[in-house]
């Protein structure tokens, strides 16, 4: 840290350094830019005030939204059919962004009743048929699928998951052993 640096600017480094993937170089260079550009800095406040202050939990996905209904659950053109259960917010950004998917989303970050309650209202509510698990795979993504399938067993749904594998452009020798793991046992035929 500089001589010349105040306790404010500390702190302000140190906001910085708390986000993720921002390590201390990067937090210095976003500090100084801001002292830097007052214009800059002060809409950058306000924007964060902002979203902090309207954003909140979509009541019936827990997708951001700035109404009671995300823009997702409110469009009616959406395939009510397809339900795909995420962790984040941040994934179904990831999946819109993509344009794979025309379903609905749930979010579905912690084993909880209130929440599988939630969950089950969703699906009466939409006549979801299919639910797919769209979670980064780990021990703890299945045991809450597990959970989940087992909660939702008198839906009679149809239950899937998002394919794991190796990515495109990615060399054998650069992927993880579950991934390439993965990749064999769900391969697909090419033609026969």
């Amino acid at each position: 840290m500089p001589h010349n640096s105040s306790e404010k600017f500390n702190e302000l480094v140190q906001s910085f350094a708390n986000l993720p993937s921002i390590g201390k170089k990067t937090a210095l260079r976003l500090a100084y830019t801001l002292l830097e550009n007052h214009t800059l800095a002060l809409k950058l406040a306000h924007n964060i005030e902002n979203a902090v202050r309207f954003i909140k939990p979509c009541q019936k996905c827990g997708n951001l939204s700035e109404n009671e209904l995300c823009e997702i659950c409110s469009d009616e053109n959406r395939d009510k059919n397809l339900l795909c259960v995420v962790q984040s917010a941040k994934d179904i950004l990831i999946l819109e962004e993509s344009g794979s998917f025309d379903g609905l989303y749930f979010i579905f970050d912690e084993i909880s009743d209130e929440l599988v309650l939630k969950l089950r209202h969703f699906i009466s509510e939409n006549a979801c048929k299919e639910l797919i698990f769209a979670l980064t795979h780990t021990i703890n993504s299945d045991a809450l699928i597990f959970f989940i399938e087992e909660k939702l067993k008198d839906f009679h749904l149809r239950f899937s998951k998002i394919a794991q594998g190796i990515p495109s452009g990615v060399s054998l020798e650069n992927v993880d052993f579950i991934s390439l793991h993965k990749a064999m046992a769900f391969r697909t035929k090419i033609k026969e």
